[in-house]
This record gives structure tokens, sequence and C-alpha cells, in this order.
């Protein structure tokens, strides 16, 4: 094709096309509808290409996000999802059951429930390491007293009885039974102070008119006693 240009007009010269349908190919890329001579934008094309190429982007995008989900909740994920939540359900009911029937010997025992623990106290006194034992053969430990409200709970059987703290290993250093710091304290005034001049190395629970209570005394003496059992029902 072959187009000559002056001052008032454009002709082009398209014998060189093959057949009609190219001839008209090529009217249509530089005659305007108004029949001006018009020129062809390749821009133009390539915004279209790029618009179209988005779109299909999109509906790809839509298509792995469905099968995705389709592949998640297929049956074989469905009857995994059910297998281990009827197992999850199966081990409930069992420490269920099994949390049920120590709570009854708990209780059968004479045990008390209070604040996510089982209490029994002693109606005879021994020494502050026989005690212990005994609580451990029970399963449990001297109480360990780590609240107030665990505080008060033992004022109110108003009775002298070992708790579950010393110093024994390191004098002035008070550990619990488990072996961690005493950081909460219900000293009552002027203790602890190895009473004229000896070796009180364990606690008991004496004041009860007092919210402070506790006295350091020689752990050879023989007292009532609480032990512990972590339990939440």
């Amino acid at each position: 094709m072959v187009y000559d240009k002056d001052e008032s007009e454009i002709t082009i010269e398209i014998g060189n096309f093959p057949d009609a349908s190219a001839r008209s190919v090529a009217l249509k890329s530089y005659i305007g509808e108004d029949g001006e001579a018009a020129t062809a934008v390749p821009g133009g094309k390539l915004h279209r290409y790029v618009a179209v190429s988005f779109c299909l982007l999109c509906i790809l995008q839509a298509a792995l996000n469905i099968s995705l989900r389709l592949a998640l909740s297929s049956p074989q994920n469905i009857d995994a999802s059910c297998k281990n939540l009827t197992e999850r359900d199966n081990l409930r009911r069992i420490n269920f059951a099994s949390l049920a029937a120590s709570s009854a010997h708990y209780f059968n025992q004479g045990w008390v429930y209070f604040h996510d623990s089982f209490y029994y106290i002693s109606s005879i006194k021994k020494t502050w390491q026989d005690s212990r034992d005994d609580c451990l053969q029970r399963g449990a430990d001297l109480i360990i007293i780590n609240s107030k409200e665990e505080q008060e709970f033992t004022r109110r059987y108003k009775k002298i009885m070992w708790i579950g703290l010393t110093d024994r290993e390191t004098e002035g250093v008070w550990k619990w039974v488990d072996g961690t710091p005493l950081t909460t304290s219900f000293w009552y005034f002027g203790e602890p102070n190895n009473y004229h001049g000896r070796n009180e190395d364990c606690i008991e629970i004496k004041y009860h008119d007092n919210g402070n209570s506790w006295n350091d005394v020689v752990c050879e003496n023989e007292n009532l006693w609480i032990c512990e059992k972590k339990m939440a029902l």
C-alpha cells in the first residue's frame, strides 16, 4: 500500500492488496466514520488486550478459590474432621468419668473441695515430717497457700495445723513443699522469729482470729495438719 499526501487530500493506493476483504480492512483503518482520513492507533488495541487479560486472571483466581473450598469440604476431609471430633469427645468422656470417680473417692474420705483443690484435715497430731508423709501417702501434700482466699479458708476451721512451708534446707529461705519460693505470706506479728533461739523451721496456722495467722515452730512438735490435692472440677 502506498499513499501520497498533498495540502488538500490523501490518496491511498490499494492495488497491491490481494483481495477485496483485505482492501476493505485497509480502508477501515484509514477512513473515519465521517469519511475523513484517519490513522490507526495501535495503543488502543494494547489497552483492550490488557483489560481482557486482567479479566481472565480474575476469573482464574475465582475458579481456584472455589476449587480449594470444594477440596477442603470434600467427603474425605469431612470424615476426618468428624473422626477427630469423635475421638476428642471420647477422651473428654473418659477424663470426666475418671474425674468423677476420683472426686467421689475424696468426698467419701472426708475431703473438702475449695477453689480447684481437695483438702484433708487430720483428726490426730503428728510431727511436720510425719504429717507430710501422711499427705504423700494419700496422693497429696501439705497445703500450699497461694492467695488470701485460701488463707481465709484455712482459718475458718480454727485449728492449729501444719502447712507445707519450711526453711529447713536454708535458714531464712522459706520454700513450699513443691520447691517454689514463698511470695505471698501471712505471718503473725513478729513472726518468724526462732523464739528463744529455738530452731523453728516449720510453719503452723495458729492465730485464727487474725488474718495473718502463721507462726514458725519446731518441726518436732505435734500438730494437726491439712493436705491439699489439686483437682479442677
